[in-house]
C-alpha cells in the first residue's frame, strides 16, 4: 500500500472506505500545497477537489510513481490554470494554510520564524517559489518536480539551490539564522 495504488483501484470500483482513506491521506497536505500555489485558501479547495475528481475519474496511463506525486502533479497543473484565471491572490504573508498534524519539528518552530519563513519564501521570485514549495512542502523529488513542471532536471536542481541559498539570506538577514 506504499504508493496508494490499490486504494485507488478499490474506489474506482466504488469502495467507499477506499476512497475515504485516499481523502483522509492526502486532501489535507493536497490543500497546504495548493494554497501555496493558489495565494487563495478557497481555491486551494476547489483546485484540491478537481485534483481528487480527476484522479478518480481519469486513468493515469502510468502508475510507477505515487500516487501523492500524481495528485500533486495534477493540482500543481490545475493552480497554474486558477492562477492564469486572473483569480485574485492573497499575499502569501496573510495566507491561512491548513495546519498539518503537527511533528517534533513543527511544535518546536515558534510563530515568529515561521512569519519569517513565509517572508523568505515570498522573497523568491515565482519561479524559484514554486519549485520550492514542490520540494519542501509537497515533498517530491527532484524527478518529479521535473516532471510536474515540464523543466529539465538539472534546472530544477539548479533553482533551488538558488532560491535555498537566497532564503537563507534573507532570513540571515531577518535575525534567522537557519
Amino acid at each position: 500500500m506504499s504508493s496508494g495504488w490499490d486504494l485507488w483501484e478499490k474506489a474506482r470500483q466504488g469502495d467507499q472506505s477506499a476512497w475515504r482513506c485516499l481523502f483522509r491521506d492526502y486532501y489535507p497536505g493536497l490543500v497546504r500545497l495548493t494554497a501555496l500555489l493558489t495565494g487563495s485558501k478557497d481555491a486551494a479547495e476547489d483546485v484540491s477537489q478537481e485534483a481528487f475528481y480527476k484522479l478518480l475519474k481519469v486513468p493515469p496511463r502510468d502508475r510507477r510513481g505515487s500516487i501523492k506525486g500524481y495528485l500533486s502533479t495534477i493540482a500543481y497543473r490545475l493552480a497554474l490554470k486558477e492562477r492564469q484565471r486572473g483569480l485574485k491572490n492573497q499575499s502569501l504573508t496573510n495566507l491561512d494554510v491548513p495546519a498539518a498534524s503537527p511533528s517534533a519539528l513543527e511544535r518546536a518552530i515558534n510563530d515568529e520564524t515561521q512569519r519569517q519563513v513565509v517572508q523568505a519564501l515570498h522573497s523568491l521570485d515565482e519561479k524559484h517559489r514554486t519549485i520550492v514549495i514542490l520540494r519542501f512542502y509537497a515533498e517530491q523529488t527532484y524527478e518529479e518536480i521535473a516532471a510536474t513542471t515540464g523543466i529539465p532536471l538539472g534546472t530544477v536542481k539548479s533553482r533551488i539551490f538558488y532560491a535555498v541559498k537566497q532564503c537563507r539570506e534573507t532570513l540571515q538577514a531577518l535575525g534567522v539564522h537557519p
